[in-house]
């Protein structure tokens, strides 16, 4: 006997303005990188195995089929998700020319070199969304440090409220530089290698 559900309702959009996805240069050339990569390899790739395994008969009880079908749609949710957020892109950069005035203060793109209350000295890059990257120390411009870091200058003191502590930051240095990017890569296990 089947059981009935309800019906969900579709998930709709908040309204107003969609959020920015700031994003520098390096960071979208990723992006477009991977959709690529996707879409004129892994895909196609992926879309010959499920033929193949099709051809094999009885789909029901073919683990290459089933396995080849979930990673096709996988990679379509992906492409669908790179898609998105390459259309939304706002692309700054932050080697570009800036008023005296910014150039001090911390803004998207920025470096900035702080120290902590122990008087440790960090730098990290404030980047968009897309391009988080704690071993290079390439932090979101949305994260709690990012938002207390947010338009200080040189000289200031700050107060970053995280989730566990409060701690006191005081900022020693800002510039604005191209940010170094990891270039995209295949994954290693990608079947347009085994093809």
């Amino acid at each position: 006997m089947r059981v009935k559900r309800p019906l969900r309702e579709p998930v709709r959009e908040a309204p107003g303005p969609k959020p920015k996805n700031y994003i520098t240069p390096a960071g979208l050339q990723r992006l477009k990188d991977e959709y690529r990569f996707l879409l004129k390899r892994e895909r196609p790739a992926v879309t010959q195995v499920v033929t193949w395994a099709a051809s094999n008969g009885d789909r029901s009880e073919n683990a290459d089929y089933q396995y080849a079908k979930r990673r096709l749609r996988q990679i379509d949710s992906r492409l669908r998700f790179l898609s998105k957020r390459i259309d939304a892109a706002e692309v700054v950069d932050p080697a570009a020319p800036r008023p005296r005035a910014a150039a001090t203060r911390v803004f998207f793109g920025a470096t900035v070199t702080y120290n902590d209350a122990a008087g440790h000295q960090h730098v990290v890059h404030i980047v968009g969304l897309d391009e988080v990257d704690v071993d290079r120390r390439c932090i979101s411009w949305r994260s709690p440090l990012a938002n207390a870091l947010m338009k200080a200058s040189i000289g200031d003191r700050v107060v970053l409220r995280a989730p566990k502590q409060t701690e006191h930051l005081e900022i020693v240095d800002v510039e604005y530089e191209p940010i170094p990017m990891e270039p995209f890569r295949e994954p290693p296990g990608s079947e347009s290698v085994r093809t």
